[in-house]
């Protein structure tokens, strides 16, 4: 990674080479950016490719009705000992199903403790992305057979009912895909462009 005060640095001497100038270094830097870095907008086949290999990102309605079992990591958590405690209980959870509740009211480390580690029916907006990534790789209903690490820890987590949600039409999401699309490929250009002025400053030269 390039160091954030060197690229500050050759970014205004870059602007100030070009004759831009601002009332402060961020609108120095800022006016320099939009003469300088102009990425092409995403296309429609770019578009399209996205949206067919995305689908579980348009999904409407989708709901996943979920219990579970939360081994919370803190600051002072000996992870390795929370791991085994947490695997354990999962063997369980699989062996005896019928138990899960109980489970859920002996180790977890969340209120949902006090009605069998039931959540409710979840939608993707309800939970951490890495928590809805599980659900959605996980086909049918029961015990998930591995733990979930989210940033809030372990989960044993158990499916027990799934309402599939409507595909939305690619008419109707078109412009959220070409936003986003075109936000990453801001990124990417302004990347491109301050290790081009980087090397360009360390004498280097494109071939």
């Amino acid at each position: 990674m390039l160091p954030v005060q060197d690229i500050r640095d050759r970014l205004l001497e870059r602007a100030r080479a070009l004759g831009l100038t601002g009332d402060s270094e961020e609108r120095l830097i800022d006016a320099l950016l939009d003469r300088e870095v102009q990425p092409s907008a995403p296309g429609e086949a770019d578009c399209r490719r996205f949206y067919a290999a995305h689908p579980d990102l348009f999904r409407s309605g989708e709901l996943v009705e979920v219990d579970h079992i939360l081994f919370a990591v803190t600051e002072h958590t000996p992870l390795a000992a929370l791991r085994q405690r947490a695997q354990q209980v999962l063997e369980q959870a699989l062996a005896e199903p019928g138990r899960f509740a109980a489970l859920a009211a002996e180790y977890s480390n969340c209120p949902s403790a006090q009605v069998g580690g039931n959540l409710g029916q979840l939608t993707r907006g309800d939970v951490v992305p890495e928590f809805w990534r599980a659900l959605a790789a996980f086909a049918g209903t029961g015990t998930l057979p591995a733990l979930v690490e989210t940033r809030y820890g372990l989960h044993v987590l158990r499916v027990n009912r799934r309402v599939e949600g409507r595909l939305l039409p690619y008419e109707a999401v078109r412009e959220r895909i070409a936003a986003r699309l075109a936000e990453r490929g801001l990124q990417q250009a302004l990347r491109d462009y301050a290790h081009a002025l980087m090397h360009e400053a360390d004498g280097g030269h494109a071939h």
